[in-house]
C-alpha cells in the first residue's frame, strides 16, 4: 500500500490559501478541553449533513476531525489553557473543515509512518494510528502554519449528481 501525506485528491491542495471562502460556514471557538470535542463533532456532522454527504463520507470526516481534535487537546495544549477554532465550508465539489489552536508549532504528517499492521497488536508502539486514520479517512489533509497558528484543513469530495 503506498501512503502520501501530500496526495490532494483531485489535484486541488486545501490550503488556508487555497479553500474557496464562498461556502464558508460560521466559525466555532472552544476551549482546548476534553469537554469541547463534543460541539466540535456537533459542527462537523451539521455541515456534512447540510453538505448531503453520504453516511460513509460523514463517518470518515467525523473519524478525522474527532482525531485531530483530541490530538490538539491532548498533545499540543497538553493541559495548558487554550482554544480551537473549527470553520469549515460547502463548495460545489467538496466539504471542508479547518482547525485552527494556538498550541506549540507542530505539522502531525512529520514522522509519521504506516502503522505495522503485519505485527501483532500487543507488539505494536502505541500512538500514531489515530492520525493516521485521520490523514487516510478524508480525501484530501493539510497543514500550515499561518502567522504562528497551527492550521490543519481536511477536505471530502462530494458526490457527484447522475
Amino acid at each position: 500500500m503506498t501512503f502520501d501525506f501530500e496526495a490532494t485528491g483531485a489535484g486541488r491542495a486545501a490550503s488556508v490559501a487555497q479553500v474557496p471562502e464562498c461556502g464558508r460556514t460560521d466559525a466555532l471557538s472552544v476551549p482546548a478541553t476534553i469537554e469541547s470535542l463534543e460541539p466540535v463533532t456537533a459542527f462537523v456532522l451539521r455541515l456534512g449533513k447540510k453538505a448531503r454527504l453520504p453516511e460513509t463520507s460523514l463517518y470518515r470526516l467525523r473519524l478525522a476531525a474527532d482525531e485531530l481534535a483530541t490530538n490538539i487537546v491532548l498533545h499540543g495544549y497538553r493541559g495548558e489553557p487554550g482554544e480551537i477554532t473549527v470553520d469549515g465550508g460547502i463548495d460545489p465539489g467538496d466539504v471542508w473543515v479547518r482547525f485552527q489552536d494556538d498550541a506549540p508549532a507542530f505539522d502531525p504528517r512529520q514522522g509519521m509512518q504506516q502503522p505495522a499492521l503485519d505485527v501483532p497488536l500487543a507488539q505494536r508502539q502505541i500512538g500514531g494510528l489515530g492520525v493516521f486514520l485521520a490523514f487516510t479517512a478524508v480525501d484530501t489533509f493539510e497543514y500550515e502554519l499561518v502567522a504562528g497558528r497551527n492550521v490543519s484543513t481536511l477536505v471530502m469530495r462530494r458526490p457527484t449528481a447522475d
